[in-house]
């Protein structure tokens, strides 16, 4: 969703480009020159960025590092502030590891040493894994032959042996065995729209409530629409750096697992497609690139997973596989691409779980403004949308639902033809929240422009969406029969 508006309503201005350090404001003329001012964090190596788990299965999990030269992020250097208009005219940034937020990244080695929680003597451990600026310094370690549904605790060890990081994660039950899970869902987080210093509010909501794991959708950094404007593939890791050193974000991330999906903004541009042209020297397939070294996932991006014999999430993705959005509707524009869309089907249709739960990056119910033509619900997608629709109804029982991001307000509606139920998580802050065509009654159940989060808990027996404001406080709920 641009943004342009929105800066013009807050009173920002198009032609200046203004940064804040710690201890004075500047224009944009002298950002990375004089006024770039030298990181004051202490001596690493460490891991700013914190850890993260993703790709929880039943007997494995992949673990993410990120080997930085200092413990912390940068807390001085020149400051970014706000949203951008494209059309404004962003200043040469010479030094990027100077600026406020940034977590430069140190060639070394690292290793997973991990085991089941409470559980004492030796630590099995991966083999050590060298990182560079081939890959932005991060690695993933793939550990299997996990028990499932049990606790584990990690470290992370650096050279000379030294552990800079801990962390912990649960498995998935495995496919017969009944258990009650508990999941959050998040999407559009711009560090503009920040509702608190730390990090977000949603974040310790929602580790508050104790999920198994967290669902970003994407929007998880805006590279487009908010200072600076990721103009190079250095800066397209900043915004990743900025937001994921958060100290919020990091305790949830270290303690959670989390399954990760990307959109436009996070890609590279709103509403993008892969024959994008740069934003600057930035590729869409920098973008992609960038998304690969900064979230926990093996192979393709499409991807089930099961919870016990309840609950099956799928992740779907939008971008890579998409038709160019202003290509005329029919059956040979899609969204996801032949093969994605049978397999889809395929394991939908396949599944034996109780509820099957699909998270998309972007609505396919809606109602959607009229003004885009990005997604399942617009009239730019109607044939791929109505044919999905028409086949949901037609092989997958009423325990099918489908819960989207990118819209800045939360939902829950029903397809009026099918049936469908669709639930929006809504943004991460209040602030965020703009944007909705407004309470249609031929959809909604429930409509709020306002920032929050979703949870979905579910076992073999019952399931319940649960749509919450920043502060956890749920603000509607609603479960099928």
């Amino acid at each position: 969703m641009s943004m342009g508006n929105r800066n013009l309503r807050r009173g920002i201005s198009r032609r200046q480009f203004v940064v804040r350090s710690a201890t004075a404001t500047t224009t944009a003329a002298n950002l990375g020159r004089s006024q770039a001012a030298e990181p004051t964090a202490a001596a690493g190596p460490g891991l700013a960025m914190g850890t993260r788990v993703g790709e929880v299965t039943d007997t494995s999990a992949i673990v993410w590092a990120r080997l930085t030269a200092r413990p912390s992020r940068n807390a001085d250097g020149p400051k970014f502030v706000g949203h951008v208009n494209r059309k404004e005219e962003q200043p040469p940034i010479d030094n990027v590891d100077a600026l406020f937020g940034a977590c430069p990244g140190m060639a070394g080695r690292l290793r997973v040493r991990y085991r089941p929680r409470k559980v004492t003597g030796e630590w099995p451990a991966t083999p050590w894994a060298d990182v560079s600026g081939e890959t932005d310094f991060s690695h993933q370690f793939p550990l299997v032959g996990l028990s499932p549904a049990t606790p584990y605790e990690f470290e992370i060890d650096t050279t000379p042996e030294a552990t800079i990081g801990r962390g912990r994660f649960e498995t998935a039950p495995a496919a017969a065995t009944p258990a009650e899970v508990c999941f959050c869902v998040t999407t559009c987080l711009m560090v503009a729209d920040l509702d608190h210093e730390d990090g977000f509010q949603i974040f310790p909501a929602m580790q508050a409530l104790e999920p198994r794991f967290v669902v970003f959708t994407g929007d998880s950094v805006y590279f487009d629409s908010e200072r600076p404007r990721a103009e190079s593939i250095e800066l397209a890791r900043y915004h990743w750096q900025r937001m994921y050193s958060l100290p919020r974000h990091t305790e949830l991330l270290r303690k959670v697992a989390s399954y990760w999906e990307k959109d436009d903004h996070d890609t590279h541009s709103d509403d993008s497609w892969p024959a994008m042209r740069p934003m600057g020297t930035f590729t869409f397939a920098q973008g992609q690139q960038v998304y690969h070294e900064y979230v926990p996932l093996a192979g393709r991006l499409y991807r089930t997973f099961r919870w016990g014999s309840g609950l099956q999430v799928w992740f779907t993705d939008g971008r890579d596989f998409r038709s160019p959005n202003n290509m005329p509707d029919g059956p040979d524009k899609t969204i996801w691409g032949v093969e994605q869309k049978a397999w889809l089907k395929q394991t939908l249709a396949t599944s034996a779980a109780r509820w099957k739960v699909l998270v998309s990056p972007t609505p396919i119910v809606g109602p959607d403004r009229k003004t885009k033509n990005d997604n399942h619900s617009n009239a730019g997608f109607t044939h791929e949308g109505d044919e999905f629709r028409q086949w949901v109804r037609d092989n997958v029982a009423g325990n099918f639902f489908v819960v989207c991001g990118d819209r800045h307000w939360q939902y829950h509606s029903v397809h009026p033809a099918t049936g469908l139920n669709e639930f929006a998580c809504g943004p991460g802050s209040d602030v965020h929240a703009s944007g909705s065509p407004g309470y249609n009654a031929a959809y909604h159940k429930f409509h709020r422009v306002k920032g929050g989060f979703l949870s979905v808990l579910a076992s073999p027996e019952r399931i319940s969406f649960r749509h919450h404001d920043v502060r956890g406080q749920i603000v509607y709920q609603w479960q099928p029969g």
